[in-house]
C-alpha cells in the first residue's frame, strides 16, 4: 500500500515552475547550499541551461510551494529518474520536504518511472530526511577541486594527438564520445544532441573555447572535455570529460585535465573543480593530477515498483 500523501502547512501555495522562476530557484537553492555546506555551488546559468533542454516540459515535471510571494521550495524530475529539490531553511522542519518527496514519487509512477533518486549532501537535514523517508544510497559522489596555487602538472600527448577548442562541425562527433563513455556505466537514455546543445553552446556565458577536443593522427575527435568558468570569475569547472573506449591507457583523459585546469585559469579563474561518483571508478584519475576532494554527496534513491 502506498503512503498517503501528506498535507502542506496551511497558507503556502503550489504551482508549476516557468522558465521566468529561474532566479527564484537560484536563490532559493543558493540558500540551502549556503546551510548545508557553507558555500554556494549552484549557478543561474545551470538552471537556465537545463530548462533549455528540448526534452524538458517545465511545466508537467516541477511544482514550486510560495508564502506569500517567496519561492521556499521546489522539486522537479528530469528524464525518468533524476530529481532535485531544495527548501529554504527557514521552513525546514514543517513537513515540506515531505510533501515534496511524495509528490515526485507520485509522478515518477504517473510516468512509468521505476525508480525516482536526488543528490543531497552526505549527513545534511536533506539526507537525513530521505533516508527516513526510506530513500536508499545509490551512489556516492565527490566534489574535487585543484587547490588555488597548485602546480598544473604536464601531461604529454601520444605522437600526432593534439588538444584543442572543438570546431562547431565537431559537436556530433564530441556528444558521441562523452554519451558512449557515459552511458557504459549510467542507466539512462541516450542524451539528445540539441539536449546537450542546450546545455552547451546554448549555455549563458559559453564561450568556444570551453569545449576542448583531443584528436588523434587522423583527425578524429576521441576525447572531450566541457569546461565552464563560474559566474564570479574565480573556478573553472570540469563539467565532463571522455576519451573513446579505443582509445583509453594512453593517457589522454590526464591530459584533457591539465588543459582544461591551463585554459580555465588562462582565462582568470584560480582553481578547478569538477564531480565524479563511485560508478565510474575515475575518483584515482583526478587525485594523480593534483585534485583532492573538496565535499561528499549521495544520491538516494527509493524504487517505485
Amino acid at each position: 500500500m502506498r503512503d498517503v500523501m501528506p498535507a502542506l502547512p496551511p497558507g503556502l501555495t503550489t504551482r508549476p515552475l516557468h522558465k521566468t522562476d529561474a532566479h527564484d530557484v537560484f536563490v532559493l537553492m543558493a540558500a540551502q547550499e549556503q546551510a548545508d555546506i557553507g558555500e554556494v555551488a549552484i549557478e543561474e546559468a545551470d538552471i537556465v541551461s537545463d530548462w533549455a533542454r528540448p526534452s524538458h516540459d517545465l511545466g508537467a515535471r516541477s511544482v514550486g510551494v510560495w508564502d506569500g510571494d517567496t519561492l521556499v521550495a521546489y522539486a522537479e524530475l528530469m528524464g525518468a529518474d533524476r530529481a532535485d529539490t531544495s527548501v529554504l531553511p527557514s521552513h525546514r522542519g514543517r513537513g515540506i520536504g515531505t510533501w515534496l518527496a511524495h509528490w515526485l514519487q507520485d509522478l515518477g509512477r504517473s510516468i512509468g518511472s521505476t525508480v525516482v533518486g536526488m543528490p543531497v549532501p552526505q549527513g545534511s537535514p536533506g539526507d537525513r530526511l530521505l533516508e527516513a523517508l526510506g530513500y536508499h544510497v545509490r551512489w556516492t559522489s565527490w566534489v574535487l577541486r585543484l587547490p588555488e596555487g597548485a602546480t598544473i602538472p604536464e601531461r604529454a600527448l601520444p605522437e600526432g594527438y593534439v588538444v584543442r577548442a572543438a570546431q562547431p562541425e565537431e559537436m556530433g562527433a564530441a556528444h558521441d564520445v562523452l554519451e558512449d563513455a557515459f552511458l557504459e556505466w549510467s542507466v539512462r537514455p541516450r542524451e539528445d544532441l540539441a539536449d546537450f546543445e542546450a546545455a552547451t553552446t546554448g549555455r549563458p556565458g559559453f564561450e568556444p573555447w570551453n569545449l576542448r577536443v583531443a584528436l588523434d593522427a587522423d583527425g578524429a575527435v576521441v576525447g572531450v572535455s566541457v569546461v565552464l568558468v563560474s559566474d564570479d570569475g574565480t573556478t573553472g569547472y570540469v563539467d565532463r570529460v571522455a576519451v573513446r573506449r579505443d582509445q583509453r591507457h594512453r593517457g589522454l583523459a590526464q591530459a584533457l585535465l591539465v588543459d582544461s585546469f591551463a585554459e580555465a585559469r588562462a582565462h582568470g579563474t584560480t582553481t578547478s573543480e569538477l564531480s565524479t561518483d563511485s560508478r565510474t571508478g575515475a575518483l584515482g584519475l583526478y587525485e594523480r593530477v593534483g585534485m583532492v576532494v573538496h565535499s561528499t554527496w549521495v544520491n538516494r534513491a527509493i524504487d517505485l515498483t
